[in-house]
């Protein structure tokens, strides 16, 4: 059994029936009361973001979780379609597991969180930072990069990115995935 001595970022732990992931963890000791462990927590299976408080050496209900390498294969009504890079296995998850499903790309590799209890997929994890192609841009003005004036432009994918005014149609560019912001321009 695991207590508050065990928490770390990254953990997934059950609270109340639900999934948390720790995000931040910390311990507040104080000269009179007994040492108490707080941490902030995001849910894995819902939206929400707690944060829970325990007195030192609690019990504490840690998930084993796997991550897994899967490639995305196509979207249609049951979901986004991936398959096990192993096994060849093909699983549909729906859109609210995926952190940024706006930067999917057929083909792309991916990494999913699976519950090794029950089997079932928690969350989709994309890379840091990917190369996409800028398929619509407005041409940039000559002579105007004295500022860090941007201006959107729709990579393959379909979503929008702000890049600045240099960037034009049919180039690469890499974006960071877990802001949707600009990185920088890939050469061909």
């Amino acid at each position: 059994m695991a207590n508050t001595a065990d928490i770390s970022r990254g953990m997934i732990l059950k609270l109340d029936g639900s999934l948390y992931s720790v995000v931040e963890f910390g311990e507040n000791k104080t000269a009179r009361a007994a040492a108490k462990v707080w941490a902030k927590l995001k849910g894995v299976d819902n939206n929400r973001s707690i944060e829970k408080t325990w007195n030192s050496g609690d019990n504490i209900y840690p998930v084993r979780v796997e991550k897994k390498s899967f490639q995305f294969l196509y979207k249609d009504d049951s979901g986004y379609n991936f398959m096990d890079n192993e096994t060849f296995e093909q699983i549909a998850i729906q859109e609210q597991l995926i952190d940024a499903p706006q930067f999917l790309k057929e083909g792309q590799e991916v990494g999913v969180l699976i519950n090794t209890e029950t089997e079932q997929p928690m969350s989709v994890e994309l890379p840091d930072k990917i190369v996409v192609l800028v398929t619509y841009s407005e041409p940039g003005v000559k002579g105007d990069t004295a500022t860090r004036t941007l201006k959107a432009a729709t990579v393959e994918t379909g979503a929008t990115v702000m890049v600045p005014l240099f960037v034009e149609e049919g180039e690469l560019i890499r974006i960071n995935t877990k802001t949707g912001e600009y990185v920088e321009r890939v050469k061909n």
